[in-house]
């Protein structure tokens, strides 16, 4: 009779029957246990994976949604692309800007030719060139064509001649202030080549054919009659010969305001202490 060593899956009497140990009941390996079958770090820095081209990974990444539209996708991209290089063109091809100084307003600036009134307002017509009224001249002797002529306020000589068609040929130039200043209701005489008639320098105002002027006499009236003197210069030759006394001379005049060389000159052979 042979007899056989009990096995080893046959229970004992007695001893309840056990399965085999399955590796799921097999204790989990320890915090930081790296397993034989793992790579080695050191040989995965030395020898990396090899890289796969963006397009891939981002198609493994993206969400659903991305490319659901991509008809639409797909023209949005030509369209920005196309306008961004018509904007590029047109920058580029564009009329320059206009300079500030060719937008500025330019101030028109009336031309005058010899003649032609002038509307500078001067002490003897201050009053005058205020109310913007016209200057009623009488022009008579060597011009064309004599008679009463309206002129603006701060007319020379010159101007009225010009108005009155200009000096005739017998004309004594010699003998007029042609830059004197005009005043309402003044004469303005212009004396022909030898003729025996009294001066008039630049003209002669309102009963100046009565003689010349006395300066340290005449009231602010009389003195108006003389030409380019109007009430604002008359006024100050009477306040001045008033604070200061008579004048010793004709030159004296220049140390009134408003009157200065050229005036004098066409005052002087009109006027008298």
């Amino acid at each position: 009779m042979v007899l056989h060593p009990p096995s080893r899956d046959a229970a004992a009497p007695g001893v309840p029957h056990r399965d085999p140990v399955s590796p799921a009941d097999e204790p989990a390996a320890p915090f930081g246990h790296i397993a034989e079958s793992a790579p080695d770090p050191l040989t995965v820095l030395r020898n990396p994976p090899p890289r796969r081209p963006f397009g891939e990974r981002f198609r493994e990444i993206r969400p659903p949604s991305i490319g659901a539209t991509s008809g639409v996708g797909r023209l949005i991209i030509p369209v920005f692309g196309a306008a961004a290089v018509l904007a590029m063109l047109w920058w580029f091809v564009r009329p320059p800007a206009a300079p500030v100084e060719a937008r500025l307003p330019i101030a028109a600036v009336p031309e005058r030719t010899v003649g032609d009134p002038i509307t500078l307002p001067t002490a003897g017509s201050a009053a005058e060139g205020e109310l913007g009224l016209e200057l009623t001249v009488h022009v008579a002797g060597a011009v064309r064509s004599p008679g009463l002529y309206r002129v603006v306020p701060g007319s020379r000589v010159d101007d009225v001649i010009a108005a009155a068609g200009g000096l005739g040929p017998d004309a004594d130039i010699d003998r007029i202030n042609l830059a004197a200043l005009v005043t309402d209701a003044e004469r303005v005489y212009v004396p022909r080549i030898g003729e025996t008639a009294p001066a008039v320098v630049g003209g002669a105002g309102p009963g100046s054919d009565s003689g010349p002027v006395r300066l340290n006499q005449a009231t602010a009236t009389e003195l108006e009659s003389l030409p380019g003197v109007g009430p604002v210069t008359a006024g100050a030759i009477v306040a001045h010969r008033e604070r200061h006394g008579p004048f010793a001379s004709i030159d004296g005049l220049l140390d009134v305001q408003g009157i200065g060389e050229a005036k004098l000159e066409s005052l002087r052979e009109l006027l008298v202490l």
